[in-house]
């Protein structure tokens, strides 16, 4: 027998191996992925393009569909200012209390949202704890617009934390010391150093914040109450629609919000490549 018998049986059966394990991870993606995309889109346009459109926009889905991006729209723009301020403090200040700082960002990712709701119910609610001082300003904030933004805004704001906080870690602080030396202010040094080095992880937060809140259903649902063309979201629209039997406007809005949450995916890579090839230049 050759001795490049053994060494070929051992190429076939590596081979063998890794085209099991590649299937077996195309298989199970496409069970818990593709399948239910495949099954929401032929539910969706199953009766035509002109259904799809009128079960989408009308009964309250364009008004759910615009407040859904509104809300994502207003937690990706608070989320990158202040996720960007509390990473530099977390990266770049040292106090007491950091360390618990640092834990009570990821609380968002440990609770349920229905949870963070419910705590938001019980400041803020006619019956919580300040709720005297809000009914007495006149202001309506629970089961209105201002509760689910704050519901939209804690759920999500970890994204930005985390990826701003990372590249400030990686960055070298060499040009920010020149800019301070040279004598410019924090702020333009900010402005002018630090925010370009870390443009692409804030652009990535931002973008995993705004996917977040496009797909929050949880908070949102305790504190807003879901009144059609009010307080409705798309995914609580996905929710009454179903409760409703209207199967067909479920379909609809779940594959715009799909839609949306593609885009930013296909964004997101984008983002992904920008970083390597900078990285790979900066080599």
């Amino acid at each position: 027998m050759s001795a490049g018998g053994p060494a070929r049986a051992h190429r076939l059966r590596d081979r063998a191996a890794r085209t099991f394990l590649v299937g077996s991870a195309c298989g199970w993606v496409g069970l818990l992925v593709l399948a239910p995309l495949a099954a929401i889109l032929y539910g969706a346009f199953r009766e035509g393009p002109a259904r799809f459109f009128s079960s989408l926009l009308g009964d309250g889905g364009r008004h759910a569909l615009l407040l859904t991006i509104a809300l994502a729209a207003l937690a990706a723009v608070v989320n990158g200012v202040f996720g960007t301020l509390i990473a530099w403090v977390l990266v770049r200040e040292r106090f007491r209390g950091r360390a618990l700082l640092n834990s009570l960002v990821d609380l968002p990712f440990a609770i349920s949202p229905v949870i963070i709701g419910f705590a938001l119910l019980l400041v803020l609610g006619p019956h919580g704890w300040l709720g005297p001082l809000v009914e007495a300003s006149g202001t309506k904030i629970v089961f209105a617009w201002p509760a689910m933004a704050i519901a939209t805004i804690f759920v999500s704001i970890p994204f930005v934390i985390r990826e701003v906080a990372l590249v400030l870690e990686q960055a070298d602080l060499d040009q920010e010391q020149a800019a301070y030396t040279l004598g410019a202010g924090a702020f333009t040094t900010f402005i002018k150093v630090t925010l370009p080095n870390i443009r692409w992880g804030l652009v990535y937060g931002v973008l995993l914040t705004t996917a977040r809140s496009l797909g929050e259903f949880g908070a949102v649902l305790v504190v807003s109450g879901g009144i059609a063309n009010a307080t409705e979201t798309g995914t609580l629209f996905v929710f009454r629609s179903l409760d409703d039997r209207r199967d067909l406007a479920a379909y609809s809005m779940s594959v715009a919000l799909a839609g949306l949450s593609l885009a930013l995916l296909l964004a997101m890579e984008f983002v992904k490549r920008r970083v390597r090839r900078n990285s790979g230049a900066a080599r």
